[in-house]
């Protein structure tokens, strides 16, 4: 006759064989297919065609000149990147400094790939195009992606900072001797 097992032992042999099955169906399950996440975000390219929304204006400026350009809007805080076919290639939206250009036609004058900003702000693909009393207009945006804090009062900042998907397109887009039209 066979040796009865104790209680606990059969208590044991479960609780192991529990474990084991536990592990391979986590194995198992950790091999078979997975849905892929999607984002609900809209990918930012150069190239990418804007999508218009009631708040963000489609359409170039009237009166923003014609051709390759950079059109930028004092009113709308808003930058178009319009291509030599008159198609809008990307627009978006700026935060201005304390000091703005004139409305005018512009060229890009000199680029910085980064540097520091009058704010004190690590910045990059810094594109000059205008001055105005003594201060540098340039569009930038920061390294880290953050929006700029407000400016001190008193302080004169000529940067026009952008997010930084839109810096690189704009970098892209805008190199030495492109217009810029300034509008109001």
């Amino acid at each position: 006759m066979p040796a009865r097992l104790p209680s606990w032992a059969w208590v044991t042999g479960l609780t192991v064989g529990a474990i084991a099955a536990v592990t391979v169906l986590g194995v198992q399950a950790d091999r078979g297919s997975h849905p892929t996440p999607t984002s609900a975000k809209p990918s930012s390219t150069a190239s990418a065609q804007p999508t218009p929304t009631a708040s963000a204006p489609a359409r170039v400026p009237d009166g923003s000149g014609t051709g390759r350009r950079v059109v930028y809007s004092l009113g709308e805080k808003r930058v178009w990147l319009v291509d030599a076919s008159e198609a809008t290639r990307r627009t978006f939206t700026v935060w201005p400094g304390s000091v703005s250009p004139d409305p005018g036609s512009y060229t890009v004058s000199s680029r910085n790939a980064a540097t520091t900003g009058s704010d004190g702000v690590q910045i990059e693909h810094i594109m000059y195009f205008a001055a105005k009393d003594g201060v540098s207009v340039a569009f930038s945006n920061a390294v880290d992606g953050a929006s700029p804090p407000p400016a001190a009062s008193g302080t004169k900042t000529g940067g026009v900072r952008m997010r930084k998907a839109d810096g690189t397109a704009l970098w892209a887009f805008g190199t030495v001797g492109t217009t810029v039209t300034v509008v109001s």
